[in-house]
């Protein structure tokens, strides 16, 4: 799935499923206000922030590098860096789940310690993420590694690979499993990560 294709002005995606695909684990119900409000919120106000600026004429990854860390441009950052991030998200997910093959596989054994301990830490990161954030497996300098980002920042704009990530803001599982944030990561972990995707966004970081 590319998600860094130019449009102008940035629309919202669509999604590669039905919003009640990932059902049960995340409910139509959260879909429809994750994807269909916060989601399009995000891109509607990057819309409002970028336009008449050389920023529109960008892609959405372009922007998201170009205004990380920059203080005044922070309101373009949080939108662009949050609708860059849902997208990635979204494509994360499958409603056939999997497990990791491969030469991805291979590096998950080398660097995490196998499947089943990347799992724990990966739940164990996402849980200990004080407020809104993200859980991400990522790779850096020819090696995978699990963390935890606040808000809207992303490995992305800090020059590593995303290979998966998981939404840890309340409005991704709240409406399902109130305050039980590591059930959510489990059930998601367990049954719904695209391992496929996370193997050609693996062989991409060479």
């Amino acid at each position: 799935m590319n998600i860094m294709v130019k449009t102008k002005p940035f629309s919202l995606p669509p999604l590669p499923y039905d919003e009640d695909a990932l059902a049960p684990v995340i409910s139509e119900r959260t879909m429809g206000f994750h994807y269909g409000k916060h989601h399009r919120a995000y891109v509607e106000h990057l819309n409002e922030f970028v336009m008449g600026t050389p920023l529109a004429e960008m892609k959405l990854d372009d922007i998201v590098k170009k205004t990380f860390m920059d203080a005044g441009k922070k309101n373009i950052f949080n939108n662009a860096a949050q609708a860059w991030n849902h997208t990635f998200f979204w494509a994360c997910l499958t409603p056939h789940g999997g497990k990791p093959s491969g030469e991805l596989a291979n590096a998950i054994e080398r660097d995490l310690g196998g499947y089943a301990k990347f799992k724990h830490d990966f739940v164990h990161t996402g849980v200990a993420q004080f407020g809104s954030g993200w859980v991400w497996l990522v790779a850096d300098k020819g090696k995978l590694a699990i963390e935890s980002t606040p808000d809207a920042v992303t490995p992305m704009a800090q020059g590593k690979r995303c290979i998966l990530a998981v939404d840890v803001w309340e409005h991704a599982y709240y409406l399902d499993y109130q305050d039980q944030r590591e059930e959510f990561l489990k059930a998601v972990s367990e049954k719904l990560l695209n391992w496929d995707f996370a193997r050609q966004n693996f062989e991409r970081s060479g």
